[in-house]
């Protein structure tokens, strides 16, 4: 009991004392530019909030004294300053400009008196009896340098209406990892030929930091030149461009990117509007439409008076404050308690949140004393560094959505740098939506099968003139994405390149870079200079360079070609092997005594024996074996048994081995090709070798640092005429018509749809290198990603290989070789007389050489027979003609000799005559 009365009195003196301290009335001065509504109207309407709300000053109300002049008036600033200070005011508010408030605030640091600011303010250090709560330009720089990082940003353009813009950008212009190009606004108005500049120099990223009264202007004059597209980015320092009517920009697919201290829907800051416009219409008046709106300084002074009033009550809550009735700028009089104020506004709102008591004197060591309270603005959390400067503070990322138009996309602070609260789906879901419905500019150049005219086109406008390949390829991707497309020719037919003095590109990629064309679709390789340059989509294509030559003539075949299964060689070594066996086997019956047999099996004991294995013989055994025919000589002995068993084995293994691949050799054509691969090219000088001038192989041969192409870009460079060609067709032409004497190096996937309708042409060795087919699209454009996922999903469901098949196989004369083929080899499994005519000649020839020896013979045996019995030889020739043309004679009858010496011979004669006969 007596400790609840004993507190009970304390909390009464306490309250009794403090009752005592602050006057009823605390006047407070704001000193404001003629121009600047806002800022008073602020600046009132926190002084009616506060005195109507009793929580910060319970009994004592404040009085707003207000003062307006010119900017830059310092002369008058400083009368009007001296006249507040006459009339007692605890502090003041102002002014925006630079001028007048170095002279109001040289006066409050002489007076003792704080002075409250909301202005930008470059200097690096605080003055002791101000206090700004406008955010620190060194942080506001630091932050500008997270964001960029986040949106990756490495090349862009600074534009900038003063002086002021280059001391915000500081830490950007320091930072190494940023190449920027700075440019200055004019004062006339007109930006569009600046702009103009920097659409030509093909810069994207475009960062803005001016007045916030030219920021309409200038994005309005960039949407006029076409610098509001997809592929460019903005950045706007501005922190009320939450105020700028963006209808204008909201569907240009822009990517415009911005900051907020303040949020025009949060609770808390509608709330003040709503109350601001609601407290002048009770006052009897108006506000006009344009005040309606909250800016970030009208924030700050709304936050600034809130920030004194609650650093005086706490101040009061520590000592007796007193506050003079006047002060005299001549004298050297001050406010005594201004310097304990000032450091209740610093050091209140640098301690942390709910620890520790209030410090007794504001002279202590403020350092170990956290504050117990906190205070939450319309514009964050308020904190002051030791300098009197808001470093720590947080900052809305804002962008331009097609849907919600200015929408929220992350935070910013000092310590957690840039943070994006938008998710990978979210963003990606933005792209897409932006490019749904949208017509994209699309530029080809016609080449077969990706782009070609159709038959007719001057009947057929748009893009029903085009067909191919890459047109069905958009076709199927606008499907997915859900946007439409134009496409368009490139004026100087080139995919690409970029020129080695000038640095400058032409072709597509110029177009793309120049921003003529959203997509650039054709036989486009994906190399490294060009990536730096564009952006380039997931391949739907991957090839390498090959070699496309005529097709190889077909040998006329062999009149022999029956001997092609075995080489010369071992045709010789057969026959020496025919000859040695024969031999042998002749000896060896020699030799055996097995081999010696009775010629008359009917007398018991002959005088001699006879032998059948004569030489004739033995080479009549071998060769019909050989043959695979035999004959009626068979050996007995042993040792010749071998022999001819070893033979057989030999004929065996040779005769399979040889029928075996005869028949490849008579059905298989033989192809006489000088070349094989590009090694061959490169050791030859006889057949030239070229390909597109400055295409994507015209580059891989100029900068390869292999030897073997080295040799060739050589080669290539120093021929007389060019071996380059304007166009792969071109190429393909040249290799027709130069009769196996040129030969074009061009990618593989071309080379194939050419050797599908030139049959006389041919693909020459495999891959050189390894590339890729992409969609080019201009540096940093948003839809990348979305095409690249297109053509992913194509892959997928086979759409790409059905394209593939369609252009290359089955449309434009596709497939005619294949069948050509087919003929040619069901033509092929059927021998002609080409392929076995050397065995009719053999065929031929035998029986020409058996005549010719039959003749010999018969010559012969009739000469004899004439000497014999003294006839003539025409005689008997005669005799011996009219038996062998009497067919129906069968038998001839034989000879007699009157001498009996004669009789056994001539016996033994008629019986081998009857038996030759």
């Amino acid at each position: 009991m007596r400790l609840a009365i004993f507190n009970a009195i304390f909390i009464f003196c306490c309250c009794a004392w403090r009752v005592l301290a602050l006057p009823d009335t605390i006047f407070i001065g704001g000193i404001f530019d003629a121009h600047d509504e806002r800022q008073e109207l602020a600046f009132r309407y926190a002084v009616e909030k506060i005195n109507a709300d009793r929580k910060i000053l319970p009994r004592s109300t404040l009085r707003a004294q207000i003062e307006k002049l010119p900017a830059d008036d310092s002369f008058h600033a400083s009368k009007r300053v001296c006249k507040l200070l006459r009339n007692g005011v605890a502090a003041i508010f102002g002014p925006q400009s630079e001028n007048t408030a170095n002279h109001v605030q040289s006066i409050c640091d002489a007076k003792e008196v704080p002075h409250i600011e909301t202005r930008w303010d470059y200097k690096v250090t605080g003055d002791v009896y101000s206090v700004n709560l406008y955010p620190h330009p060194p942080a506001l720089s630091q932050a500008y340098r997270d964001i960029l990082m986040q949106l990756q940003w490495k090349n862009f353009v600074i534009l900038y209406d003063s002086n002021d813009g280059l001391v915000r950008l500081q830490s950007l212009l320091q930072e190494k990892a940023f190449s920027i190009t700075i440019r200055q606004l004019n004062s006339d108005g007109d930006y569009r030929p600046l702009l103009k500049s920097i659409k030509r120099s093909g810069e994207t990223c475009i960062l803005l930091d001016v007045a916030q009264e030219t920021i309409f202007t200038v994005l309005k004059q960039a949407a006029q030149i076409g610098l509001m597209t997809d592929y460019y980015n903005y950045f706007i320092t501005s922190l009320d461009f939450n105020l700028i009517d963006i209808e204008d920009f909201r569907y240009s697919s822009t990517n415009i990117t911005s900051i907020q201290l303040i949020s025009p829907k949060d609770a808390q800051v509608q709330q003040f509007v709503d109350s601001w416009v609601n407290g002048e219409l009770r006052h009897g008046r108006s506000l006009p439409l344009h005040l309606r709106h909250i800016t970030t300084e009208a924030a700050l002074m709304y936050d600034a008076v809130h920030v004194f009033a609650k650093a005086l009550d706490d101040l009061d809550s520590s000592s007796d404050i007193e506050i003079n009735n006047e002060l005299f700028c001549e004298s050297d009089q001050t406010w005594k308690h201004g310097n304990s104020l000032i450091n209740y506004m610093k050091w209140y709102s640098s301690r942390p949140y709910g620890v520790g008591p209030r410090p007794s004197s504001p002279y202590a060591n403020m350092s170990r004393y956290p504050y117990y309270d906190r205070l939450d603005g319309l514009t964050g959390l308020i904190k002051f560094n030791t300098e009197g400067f808001r470093s720590d503070f947080q900052l809305d990322i804002l962008e331009v959505d097609v849907k919600e138009g200015l929408k929220k996309v992350g935070t910013w602070t000092q310590v957690g740098g840039a943070n994006y609260t938008r998710s990978w789906a979210e963003a990606v879901e933005t792209v897409e939506t932006n490019l749904h419905n949208k017509t994209l500019r699309v530029s080809i150049a016609l080449t077969s099968p990706y782009a070609m005219l159709k038959e007719n086109p001057e009947r057929l406008k748009g893009n029903d003139r085009y067909e191919g390949f890459c047109i069905d390829l958009i076709d199927e991707i606008a499907k997915i994405r859900g946007f439409n497309y134009t496409f368009h020719e490139v004026g100087d037919k080139n995919y690409g390149s970029k020129d080695r003095t000038t640095g400058e590109w032409n072709g597509i990629i110029r177009e793309l870079l120049d921003h003529k064309a959203d997509l650039g679709i054709v036989d486009f390789t994906i190399t490294y200079e060009r990536e730096e340059a564009v952006d380039f989509s997931m391949p739907f294509m991957n090839l390498g360079i090959s070699i496309i030559y005529k097709k190889a003539q077909k040998k006329p075949p062999n009149l022999f070609s029956f001997t092609s299964p075995f080489s010369g060689d071992v045709w010789i070594y057969m026959a020496t092997a025919y000859l040695g066996v024969s031999v042998l086997l002749f000896i060896l019956a020699r030799i055996a005594p097995n081999e010696w047999d009775n010629p008359h099996p009917c007398i018991e004991d002959p005088d001699e024996l006879e032998n059948t294995i004569s030489l004739s013989n033995a080479f009549w055994f071998t060769i019909g074996s050989l043959m695979q025919q035999g004959s009626d000589i068979a050996p007995k002995a042993v040792s010749t048994r071998i022999v001819a068993g070893i033979w057989w084995f030999f004929t065996l293994i040779m005769i399979s081995s040889y029928t075996a691949n005869l028949a490849a050799f008579l059905t298989v054509e033989r192809m006489d090709s000088p070349i094989e691969s590009a090694e061959d090219l490169a050791k030859q000088t006889k057949i030239k070798y070229g390909c597109k001038k400055d295409g994507s192989t015209y580059s891989f041969f100029r900068d390869s640092n292999i030897p073997t192409y080295q040799r060739m870009w050589a080669a290539m460079s120093n021929a007389r005429p060019s071996v380059f060609t304007e166009s792969n067709e071109a190429g393909v032409e040249r290799v027709s018509k130069s009769n196996g004497m040129y030969a074009f190096l061009m990618e593989s996937s071309t080379i194939e749809y050419v050797v599908e309708r030139k049959c006389d042409l041919t693909q020459i060795g495999g891959l050189l290198d390894s590339k890729s087919y992409g969609i080019a699209l201009p540096p940093g454009s948003p839809y990348t990603g979305p095409i690249s996922s297109a053509i992913l999903k194509l892959k997928e469901d086979g759409e790409l290989h059905i394209l593939k098949t369609r252009w290359w196989k089955e449309r434009k004369g596709g497939g005619r070789c294949v069948t050509e083929e087919s003929k040619d080899a069901a033509n092929s499994a059927e021998l002609g007389i080409q392929n076995v005519g050397g065995v009719f000649v053999v065929m031929v020839a035998g029986s020409v050489a058996a005549i010719f020896v039959a003749c010999c013979e018969f010559m012969w045996k009739a000469r004899k027979l004439a000497t014999e019995e003294g006839a003539s030889f025409g005689d008997e020739l005669r005799k011996e003609l009219l038996f062998i043309v009497n067919c129906s004679e069968s038998s001839k009858p034989v000879r007699k000799k009157s001498s009996p010496a004669e009789t056994d011979s001539s016996s033994i004669y008629d019986e081998s005559s009857s038996t030759y006969g």
